[in-house]
């Protein structure tokens, strides 16, 4: 339930939850961070199986070099390899749109490759031979949800397979303060817009569009006090959110209906601007 912020309130929804000040005329107004290239956890050790088992026959790829906007039978056959892995490109349809670009994304920087709209030879030689996620928690429950900070990539596993593997873009870390009518009047807040790393769980969730004191959320799942993992029309590739986890409105479509309450939720990493 959300509560009238004043100065010094403890918010408790929106996308973080954090002291908020009432801004003096000095403060500064956050902005978003600029585009970088994530790159691996130090140290983090890859466990699991592959993601293509030795038993399967050989997977060959059409290596035909795709753009955004490209349409056709290589398109349908990208879109339906994502699928099998895991992620979420949409229908298998032939377009390459945003929906498939977001897959892409997530699974190029599983792939340690720069993400890029552009599918050549890496790609689709990645698509034949794919890495499987970087296991951030090594004893973790096998149920349990993965955010890698530095990749910007969030890992649903359900009994200790990844399930849904997602790009994300989290808290940018500039401090900001902005003004807006909340519970019927003119407020000014500021905060630092970070995803505090840490271990959590799912808490409550609402179904559709959330206002909250920083804008709106889709089907917003929250796991630490006012931080979320929800939908938002825009999921950058560098971090953008004011501590909320952004995901791609397809995925924030099928997320609630695989992720249940109580569930463990590890926040990990730092993202490194290029």
């Amino acid at each position: 339930m959300a509560v009238l912020l004043t100065a010094g309130a403890v918010a408790l929804t929106g996308c973080g939850t954090r002291t908020m000040e009432r801004a003096p005329a000095s403060s500064l107004t956050g902005s978003t961070a600029p585009a970088g290239t994530p790159s691996d956890l130090s140290g983090a050790a890859r466990s699991g199986p592959s993601a293509t088992p030795s038993t399967e026959a050989p997977v060959a790829a059409p290596r035909k070099t795709l753009k955004l906007g490209a349409k056709g039978k290589n398109v349908a056959w990208m879109q339906r390899r994502l699928t099998e892995l895991g992620y979420r490109p949409g229908k298998v349809d032939g377009q390459y749109g945003g929906t498939t670009l977001a897959a892409v994304w997530a699974f190029q920087k599983v792939n340690d490759i720069r993400p890029t709209s552009t599918i050549a030879r890496r790609t689709w030689e990645a698509l034949e031979a794919p890495e499987a996620p970087r296991v951030l928690v090594k004893n973790g429950k096998p149920t349990r949800v993965e955010i890698n900070l530095t990749k910007q990539i969030m890992v649903l596993y359900v009994r200790g397979e990844a399930r849904l593997i997602s790009h994300v873009s989290s808290g940018s870390n500039v401090p900001y303060c902005e003004t807006t009518v909340w519970q019927g009047k003119e407020q000014r807040f500021c905060g630092s817009a970070g995803t505090p790393t840490g271990n959590y769980r799912t808490t409550w969730r609402t179904g559709g569009w959330h206002k909250s004191y920083l804008g709106e959320l889709y089907n917003p799942i929250f796991f630490n006090g006012g931080i979320a993992l929800h939908g938002a029309l825009s999921v950058p590739l560098h971090p953008a959110s004011h501590g909320c986890v952004r995901m791609p409105m397809n995925v924030a479509e099928v997320l609630p209906g695989m992720l249940g309450k109580g569930v463990p939720v590890h926040v990990r990493g730092k993202f490194r601007r290029a």
